[in-house]
């Protein structure tokens, strides 16, 4: 077994500040494509720079996104957000189409959410006064005292009866008719 969630910092699900509840707000801030002019590695960041990079920055205005050409280096996608995370990807040897799939991944989440070690996988901001849901929250307190096994509690009557099961109880009903008319004679 791993330690290494002990170093990851614990957090909440959450979504930031009710996002979407009014009106969408993008968190990412911006975007930093570095990559380098001649290396065979950085041919697809620079296919992407190339074909979708102003189309990518019309259909995001409030994304900045900055170029960072570096001599013999490897290329790397960093994107900050709005609440102060940074993600780094190196996409060394990465076609176009997959920079491009990586670039929407980037602008649709909300920051480092594989770096966080969840606390509880479910969170609200109005926990209920009663207590969490439990299989028994509805059950009949009848049950408390009753002695098991019971037919009463034990039969399940929340599935309607299926056709197989309504043919075997004529049949039953007819044997059980049969079987009085005989010994009635």
């Amino acid at each position: 077994m791993s330690n290494k969630n002990m170093f990851m910092k614990s957090a909440f699900v959450r979504a930031p500040l009710q996002n979407g509840v009014g009106r969408y707000v993008c968190q990412l801030q911006r975007v930093v494509l570095k990559f380098c002019k001649s290396h065979g590695g950085s041919r697809g960041i620079r296919d992407f720079i190339e074909q979708d990079l102003v189309d990518f920055a019309k259909q995001n205005p409030s994304v900045v996104v900055y170029l960072k050409p570096r001599r013999h280096r490897g290329p790397v996608l960093v994107a900050e957000y709005l609440n102060g995370d940074r993600v780094w990807m190196s996409v060394h040897n990465k076609t176009h189409s997959e920079i491009t799939k990586w670039m929407e991944v980037l602008r649709t989440q909300q920051g480092d959410v594989a770096g966080a070690r969840l606390r509880k996988y479910q969170y609200t901001d109005y926990p209920s006064v009663q207590g969490p849901w439990t299989p028994f929250t509805f059950k009949d307190p009848e049950l408390n005292v009753a002695t098991l096994p019971d037919p009463k509690f034990g039969a399940n009557n929340r599935l309607s009866v299926s056709a197989t099961e309504k043919l075997r109880l004529m049949f039953e009903k007819q044997a059980i008719s049969e079987k009085d008319v005989k010994t009635g004679e």
